[in-house]
């Protein structure tokens, strides 16, 4: 048979199935994956990282799921994640829906999960991406038909995506679905086009000129309350000051009274004469050309011009 003879034939028979063997045999696990095994369809056993063997020639199968990685679910927006190899952009009209006052408003969101039970996930749930995608917008279109439009895009924003994590996180887990999600965020949260949407526009840019308009006043009442307190304070102890200086001058008026009467009652006479003498002098004292004599004359009478631009 020439080049092609019997054992030539047997030995490339041999080669070809032992390559079979170990690529059917052999299998590696990445350090974020875990993998699945089956054997003739039934699961076997659940394999951590690194290198594996399993029954060739397909009786046992590999099933690799990345248990590590962060999987994101984007809802009227593309996302620039893929699962498995299946691109997650937005389906039309999947982020449109009604409010509790009979709105229509156009709400985008993002879910994030990681898988927690690779087995769970392969064989729970036929089409656990679809599964997901479908429990997060019936809790989204629950949870904002339960409140007015104006409320969804202004404080119960966190609200709606607290409530959304706990629904969607007991809904998966009563599925067996093996994930656990640990974010909902509400990106874009838009009312109809046209007038409807420019009136929206309008009440949220008047909301926020009221916010700027509340921290100036803020602002000037930080800036004005101290200073008003200062000054405050500054005129209060000016009052003080003064205060005591009146009462400290009373006391020594008081003091120099008392002097005055011990002095007083140890000489009568001599005091009445030399206070009724300072009196005329402080009453006189700015007075000019003007001679004080008695009523009776009994003093000597002083020698003065009695002609008035007279010789000197």
């Amino acid at each position: 048979m020439g080049k092609f003879g019997p054992n030539r034939l047997v030995l490339i028979v041999v080669g070809i199935l032992a390559l079979i063997l170990i690529s059917t045999s052999i299998f590696i696990v990445d350090p974020e994956e875990q993998a699945v095994i089956t054997r003739f369809g039934k699961y076997v056993d659940t394999r951590d990282p690194g290198l594996h063997f399993k029954l060739p020639f397909g009786i046992d199968r590999n099933y690799t799921v990345n248990v590590r990685g962060i999987q994101e679910q984007a809802f009227g927006i593309a996302s620039p994640r893929t699962v498995y190899g299946v691109r997650t952009g937005s389906r039309e009209n999947e982020s449109v829906m009604l409010t509790g006052d009979l709105n229509i408003v156009d709400v985008q969101w993002t879910i994030m999960y990681y898988i927690t039970d690779p087995r769970a996930w392969i064989f729970n749930v036929n089409d656990p991406v679809r599964t997901i995608r479908d429990v997060s917008r019936s809790a989204i279109n629950m949870l904002v038909g339960d409140r007015a439009i104006m409320d969804i895009m202004g404080v119960e924003r966190s609200a709606i995506e607290s409530a959304g994590l706990v629904f969607m996180n007991d809904t998966f887990r009563s599925y067996d679905l093996g994930i656990n999600v640990i974010g909902v965020r509400l990106q874009n949260i838009n009312p109809p086009a046209g007038s409807v949407q420019q009136a929206f526009e309008d009440v949220n840019k008047a909301i926020q000129d009221r916010e700027r308009l509340i921290n100036e006043g803020q602002q000037a009442y930080n800036e004005e309350i101290p200073r008003a307190r200062g000054q405050a304070q500054q005129m209060i102890q000016v009052a003080e000051g003064y205060a005591i200086e009146r009462v400290n001058r009373a006391r020594g008026d008081v003091a120099r009274f008392n002097s005055v009467y011990t002095e007083f009652s140890r000489a009568p006479e001599v005091t009445r004469q030399r206070l009724y003498y300072e009196m005329i002098e402080e009453v006189f004292k700015d007075e000019k050309g003007m001679t004080i004599i008695d009523r009776n004359l009994d003093n000597f009478l002083p020698l003065m011009n009695l002609q008035r631009g007279g010789a000197r």
